[in-house]
């Protein structure tokens, strides 16, 4: 993860301002210091929490993750993990989507290069809505 683009890398920012800066409550940012690792702000001698640019950005992963991607604390955790290891890099739906047709195209080149015996690959099928019983996970909604 990459600090934002005109950020000072060295700027420390009180829990307040972090909460502003990112949209999540103070109390909330109290909670993912106990619950993800990663998330670790420095501390004053007397023990005030500060944030550099680089806990902002994770701030704001975590943020995505369990909010808008649905993923569950557990999820989130492993997933963030994988990502600062460098693992794995957040990909939008618009990358996934590149990339699965790329796959599919370097898979047709070598089906190509194997020769007519073999078999053609089907084109790749529309996906299907998800049935009508079943509800895509939204945290916050009881």
């Amino acid at each position: 993860m990459d600090v934002p683009e005109g950020a000072d890398p060295n700027r420390r920012y009180s829990i307040g301002e972090a909460s502003e800066k990112t949209g999540v409550p103070v109390h909330l940012l109290r909670q993912w210091e106990t619950r993800y690792p990663q998330l670790r702000p420095h501390r004053t001698k007397t023990n005030r929490r500060f944030y550099f640019a680089k806990d902002i950005e994770i701030i704001l992963r975590i943020k995505t993750l369990t909010r808008h991607e649905g993923m569950t604390g557990k999820g989130a955790k492993m997933r963030l993990t994988e990502e600062l290891r460098g693992a794995v890099r957040p990909r939008t739906r618009g990358q996934a989507r590149i990339l699965v047709d790329k796959i599919i195209e370097e898979a047709r080149t070598v089906l190509n290069i194997l020769g007519p015996d073999t078999e053609p690959m089907p084109q790749r099928p529309a996906p299907s809505p998800p049935p009508e019983n079943i509800e895509r996970f939204k945290p916050g909604r009881g």
